[in-house]
């Protein structure tokens, strides 16, 4: 394993006294070949006082976490925890509810179990260059299967909303038997404070491999139930010719796994991910809602007309119950409401009334990132490809580039200092005059400020300058 140098230097003097591991994520990162980017040191054979008289000529040290035997050091402007192995107990209902005392006496073995997955419980020895695996970790990583490391995974709810992410982060499988525990702890979630749903969910959504594997596991968990606006989604029925992969649940999973793939989604800064993501989860949440049998094309078919509006407060809903951020709730609501706009437009394209409008209805979100939510739900239907969507989304995609409105709503030309310019007094009557205006300008009356001006002489009998 590659490692910083001035970490290493500290490794080397934790092993003149003690034994000291590289512990957990990093591993596991390593082992899959991946860079680790945070290293976690566990250190055997050590107290306390021994542990911080190596580690304080080496840098400002951090001690707040002493009583879980835990210390912060930072080296050339990097943070690493170096801990003690410690002894957990249950005290109380939660995922806080322990007592945690370090003991230097600790084998690795006894302190390795009570981590949570058998891939997040190896230790490497950076000193040997070996890997200390006493709950076959490395057969598990192999196979891809997420499997507990000891019964004790029961005391925290927390670890199934981990198996959850990482299942998905990693494209990994669940355990039948960590399956059976993760549902005998249903009940539990209650006790979760939503930072730290919210925390599970991120991670998933912002930096998932195959993010349908969470959903799996939410589902052969019964964990599914705590969030019911994606329960609904399994078995509620879509119409085979339109959608041959099967009910809403599964083609949410495929839309999702598409997603993923998109070189716009990969490049994508988190504040995006997350947005485009929780979009793309929850762009059918109000098909459960309007899902009926209706004669359609000559044959009585599954339909759900209205569901993207059904969807809005749907999402808004979720969002909230999950502690998301309020900044991503506009965006995601926008987009889940208008995800069926090109559906909507005439054979030769939408007008340029109608693109202004969608942008502006979409914002703070884009209709760049209103294209990516269109084409996963497109791609969320294997095998089925549909030109004529293709082309909707082609249409509206050049139509947005011509008008300038891919990646911004459209900003009113006229404000209220061209009113004052032609010597109205400031009152509440301007902002019924500027709305106007901004609807005139959306309808493509004018689409410049000189243009604009004269629009708003004749709104407001005010002569020109050159009368």
């Amino acid at each position: 394993m590659t490692i910083p140098d001035p970490l290493r230097a500290v490794l080397h003097a934790l092993a003149r006294r003690g034994r000291p591991f590289l512990a957990g994520g990093c591993v596991r990162d390593w082992l899959r070949g991946r860079t680790p980017k945070d290293f976690d040191i566990e250190v055997f054979g050590l107290g306390w006082d021994d542990l911080t008289a190596i580690l304080s000529p080496f840098g400002p040290t951090d001690i707040v976490g002493r009583s879980f035997g835990v210390i912060k050091l930072r080296l050339d402007g990097r943070e690493y925890d170096i801990a003690l192995p410690r002894r957990e107990s249950k005290t109380a209902t939660g995922h806080r509810g322990f007592a945690v005392e370090p003991d230097a006496t600790l084998d690795e073995r006894t302190a390795s179990a009570r981590r949570d997955f058998t891939i997040n419980a190896f230790l490497y020895d950076p000193i040997a260059g070996t890997i200390v695996d006493h709950h076959g970790g490395r057969a598990d990583l192999e196979r891809r299967i997420l499997r507990h490391t000891s019964a004790a995974f029961v005391e925290d709810p927390l670890r199934v909303l981990r198996a959850f992410q990482f299942a998905a982060r990693f494209d990994f499988t669940l355990a039948p038997e960590t399956a059976e525990l993760c549902a005998s702890i249903a009940s539990t979630f209650a006790e979760l404070p939503r930072e730290r749903v919210w925390g599970e969910w991120d991670k998933w959504a912002t930096a998932s491999d195959k993010p349908s594997r969470g959903l799996e596991v939410l589902r052969q968990t019964g964990w599914l139930a705590h969030f019911p606006e994606i329960a609904r989604l399994d078995r509620t029925p879509q119409d085979p010719e339109w959608h041959p992969e099967g009910d809403v649940f599964t083609h949410t999973g495929h839309c999702v796994d598409a997603l993923v793939t998109f070189p716009a989604w990969q490049a994508a800064e988190p504040e995006v991910r997350r947005i485009l993501m929780f979009a793309v989860l929850g762009h059918d949440f109000g098909k459960p809602a309007t899902t009926t049998r209706a004669l359609k094309h000559g044959a009585e078919r599954w339909v759900s007309p209205g569901h993207a509006e059904a969807g809005g407060p749907l999402v808004d809903q979720f969002l909230e119950r999950l502690g998301s951020p309020l900044e991503v709730r506009p965006s995601v609501r926008a987009l889940v409401e208008s995800h069926h706009a090109h559906l909507n437009f005439p054979p030769e394209g939408p007008t340029a009334t109608a693109v202004r409008r969608i942008a502006r209805r979409l914002a703070p979100a884009t209709i760049d990132q209103l294209l990516v939510v269109m084409e996963a739900d497109h791609r969320g239907r294997p095998p089925l490809l549909s030109e004529n969507t293709e082309r909707r989304m082609r249409q509206l995609r050049e139509a947005a580039e011509q008008l300038a409105v891919a990646s911004q709503a459209p900003q009113p030309i006229l404000l209220g200092r061209d009113l004052i310019a032609l010597g109205e007094k400031p009152g509440r009557h301007f902002a019924a005059i500027l709305d106007a205006a901004f609807e005139a300008q959306l309808d493509g009356v004018f689409s410049n400020h000189v243009d604009g001006m004269a629009w708003l002489r004749e709104k407001t009998d005010r002569p020109s300058s050159a009368s």
